[in-house]
């Protein structure tokens, strides 16, 4: 670690932007150039007073990193390994399963990443296993198996220390490596993204602890972390009423348990419902209409989702979690109309399986929540039994939540405004504009229609 005592501070630079005003500041070590800008002034005079006390004292600087020794001290002392573990610990209570599962992937490759050599005396598989299941589960550490124990220990020995996140040289290596995949190719753009959504949270985490000084994510333009990706359906994975309904004529035919599982795709279908959220439906969440009534629509209420996470990240050892609709407060809940198609099935649905007030709507084999597994299987199995090869290999229905796709495509091409829409869906209108607008069409002769009535500038036709 080579030091100077060559430092020289400069005034706050001050850029007002039309947007927005950033404070930089700048200093000089042993002739190297260094910026840091904030978005504050307070924050911008808090950083520059820490290398003036330091030049006071007569403190060296490191020139990799433009610091003061003083500010290596505590990101040195720690391991990334210990740093890793005890954010996990930090904030285990606070995430849902798959958020705690996401982030033990990118805590694992990030890990991986910053070991001073590679085990030679261990499978590459393994080592990784062990830090995404054991290590970074705080359910599960203190139950990891021997030889994982043995994986973790060498790995807590030979973990580089948090300061490597001061070296800007290093930071750019990791961030390459991550968005690497163990077969050399790179990793999908929603799947960096993810890396860098987690790895901003962590870095976060330090900042507050005084572990890190500044985000070392957030300098230079990184541009793999802007890669692109979009959330717009693919027009491909929706499906004509003709699939949907020969689908579901097959899956109600199963000899196991095909009419249930027609009842629960059917309301799929209907309804827009994400699985997760029809999986939690109980009894009394259906309102039927009378049987001689002349509306015979129903209505479903949605308040839960049941998320399959895998029973290691659950507290309460279960596969499924129970959670709050998705991007909806705590408690709040949504209802969505019932064709009477559906009406029908579920009224069949409800006799056939004898079920009482307060039990699950839709029920694996032996009670309890229906299983993904069972739910996918099925779908394939229909699919491929009734599509033709070249459509079944297709995107079209590939995806159970392609029900879902399809519902909501065709309530927007049949007019229902976006608002309702959205309402029935769970999302905001420009998460639902954004996602759907491609899939919206048949409507363009009536837009034509409506722009002539509109007009143009008059006696233009006449001219000619």
């Amino acid at each position: 670690m080579e030091t100077t005592y060559d430092v020289k501070v400069y005034k706050l630079l001050t850029y007002k932007g039309t947007r927005k005003t950033t404070y930089t500041v700048r200093w000089v070590v042993a002739g190297k150039r260094w910026r840091e800008p904030f978005d504050t002034v307070a924050l911008a005079d808090g950083f520059r007073s820490e290398p003036i006390q330091a030049t006071r004292k007569g403190e060296a600087f490191v020139i990799d990193t433009g610091l003061p020794i003083s500010h290596r001290s505590k990101s040195a002392a720690m391991s990334w390994y210990k740093f890793a573990v005890q954010y996990v610990d930090a904030r285990w209570s606070q995430l849902g399963g798959n958020s705690r599962k996401n982030t033990a992937k990118t805590l694992t490759a990030v890990t991986v990443a910053l070991l001073r050599s590679q085990p030679s005396q261990f499978d590459p598989v393994a080592v990784r296993t062990a830090l995404r299941e054991w290590a970074f589960n705080a359910n599960r550490r203190s139950e990891a198996p021997r030889d994982m124990v043995a994986i973790l220990r060498w790995v807590e020995r030979n973990s580089l220390s948090v300061s490597v996140w001061e070296d800007p040289d290093k930071v750019e290596d990791v961030l390459q490596t991550i968005d690497t995949r163990l077969d050399g190719k790179q990793a999908a753009a929603w799947s960096r993204k993810r890396h860098r959504r987690i790895l901003n949270v962590v870095m976060t985490y330090a900042l507050r602890r005084r572990i890190l000084r500044v985000n070392p994510l957030l300098k230079g333009k990184d541009t793999s972390a802007g890669a692109k990706t979009s959330n717009a359906v693919d027009k491909r994975s929706l499906m004509n009423p003709d699939q949907a309904a020969a689908i579901l004529a097959w899956i109600r035919c199963r000899s196991r348990g095909g009419e249930r599982l027609h009842a629960f795709f059917t309301t799929l279908y209907f309804t827009g419902a994400r699985p997760e959220e029809a999986v939690a439906l109980r009894v009394d969440d259906v309102r039927m209409p009378a049987p001689d009534a002349a509306d015979q629509w129903c209505e479903l209420l949605l308040h839960t989702a049941t998320p399959e996470v895998g029973k290691q990240w659950t507290d309460t050892g279960k596969i499924h979690e129970e959670r709050d609709l998705k991007g909806r407060a705590e408690g709040e809940t949504r209802t969505v109309p019932g064709h009477p198609a559906l009406t029908s099935v579920l009224r069949q649905h409800l006799e056939r399986e004898g079920l009482e007030p307060g039990e699950l709507l839709f029920q694996g084999e032996k009670g309890g929540v229906l299983a993904g597994s069972v739910i996918r299987r099925a779908w394939r199995s229909a699919r491929q039994a009734v599509l033709p090869p070249h459509v079944f290999d297709s995107p079209t229905g590939k995806r159970v939540y392609d029900n879902r796709h399809t519902r909501l495509t065709k309530w927007l091409n049949d007019g229902i405004p976006p608002a309702q829409v959205a309402e029935w869906a769970g999302n905001s209108v420009p998460v639902l504009l954004a996602t759907y607008a491609r899939c919206v069409d048949g409507q363009m002769e009536d837009l034509k229609r409506r722009l002539e009535a509109a007009g143009d500038l008059p006696g233009l036709a006449d001219a000619d």
